[in-house]
């Protein structure tokens, strides 16, 4: 648990210092989203699954079931699995626009 705790720290520091090699799809940036960034968003899908489903009965009662889907699985899933390695600019609702899950 203290492992994990400590990766998110530093992941967290990470992310802002991604966003300045943004624009070139180094190996740097690669290594960096393979070690860190992966992890962290596999660590955010299988969590925001689970708030998604203790958060189910609220959406039920208001409708918003699509929006809590896209914003607490869908787009943590596909930033994690369908982005590009090393692409931190990448927009996951580009890809979801389509999707039945949002409509």
């Amino acid at each position: 648990m203290k492992r994990i705790c400590i990766m998110l720290i530093a992941s967290l520091f990470l992310l802002n210092c991604t966003a300045a090699f943004a624009e070139n799809r180094s190996g740097e940036n690669m290594a960096a989203d393979l070690v860190f960034m992966r992890p962290v968003g596999i660590a955010a899908t299988v969590a925001g699954a689970a708030v998604f489903l203790v958060s189910l009965p609220f959406s039920l009662m208001t409708n918003d079931v699509p929006e809590a889907a896209k914003q607490l699985v869908v787009n943590p899933y596909n930033y994690t699995f369908n982005r590009p390695l090393g692409d931190f600019d990448y927009q996951t609702d580009t890809m979801i626009q389509d999707s039945p899950a949002t409509e």
